[in-house]
């Protein structure tokens, strides 16, 4: 009964230990995935500015690294584009060119779009709105941008696109993880789960021999009493 009462704890205890395990990868998978798909801001431009920035030890992840170059620096110029949504708060964003580095937006067109950005400041008397398509997080607290990727014009401020490019990669990224669990689960039945218990018949075999032997030395102790 003890024996057999072990055993029960520590399936429950690796159950627990799996779990925590699954949904520690698949929260990093999700926050990967939502700090990279572009997203669809619709905003009033209010104001453009530059301004050097530190590139902390951890947050430079958050950062652009265009070139080779940008992994050596402590600090660089970085422009920002300064905007307020339909319901008054504010956004900023910043405007670095991706390169040929992570995530893929291929993004070289920093200049042009600082200008284009200039050309869409307007006041809350007569407001352009615009749709800023953009990548990333804000966070005031470790002064992470979601960075700019494209700015077009927007007939009201519920003209936002739907965003194809997201529903297309979430899409495909489904059927590609169901496709692999599938031949995962076929994989596991054919070849782990058999030699899982085997290993475990081993183990519990041996258990149960080391507790009669234990139990076995008891009694002849006792008995030499």
């Amino acid at each position: 009964m003890a024996a057999s009462a072990g055993r029960k704890r520590k399936a429950i205890a690796m159950g627990y230990i799996k779990w925590v395990f699954i949904l520690c990868f698949w929260a990093i998978i999700g926050a990967t995935l939502h700090y990279t798909l572009p997203q669809y801001d619709v905003v009033r431009i209010v104001n453009t500015y530059e301004e050097r920035q530190e590139l902390g030890d951890w947050t430079r992840i958050f950062w652009s690294r265009p070139d080779t170059q940008s992994a050596g620096l402590e600090n660089r110029d970085v422009q920002f584009i300064q905007a307020v949504r339909p319901n008054g708060k504010p956004i900023v964003y910043r405007n670095e060119d991706t390169g040929w580095s992570w995530p893929p937006y291929f993004k070289f067109d920093t200049a042009n779009l600082y200008t284009e950005a200039n050309d869409a400041v307007s006041d809350k008397d007569d407001p352009e709105w615009v749709r800023v398509k953009h990548y990333g997080w804000r966070n005031q607290t470790l002064s992470i941008f979601p960075n700019a990727v494209a700015i077009s014009p927007a007939a009201s401020v519920d003209d936002k696109p739907t965003n194809w490019t997201s529903i297309v990669i979430l899409v495909g990224l489904g059927f590609l993880i169901l496709a692999l669990y599938i031949r995962w689960l076929r994989f596991k039945a054919r070849r782990i789960d058999p030699m899982v218990e085997d290993m475990e018949d081993g183990l519990y075999a041996m258990g149960d021999a080391v507790s009669e032997r234990t139990q076995g030395l008891r009694r002849l102790f006792r008995r030499s009493k």
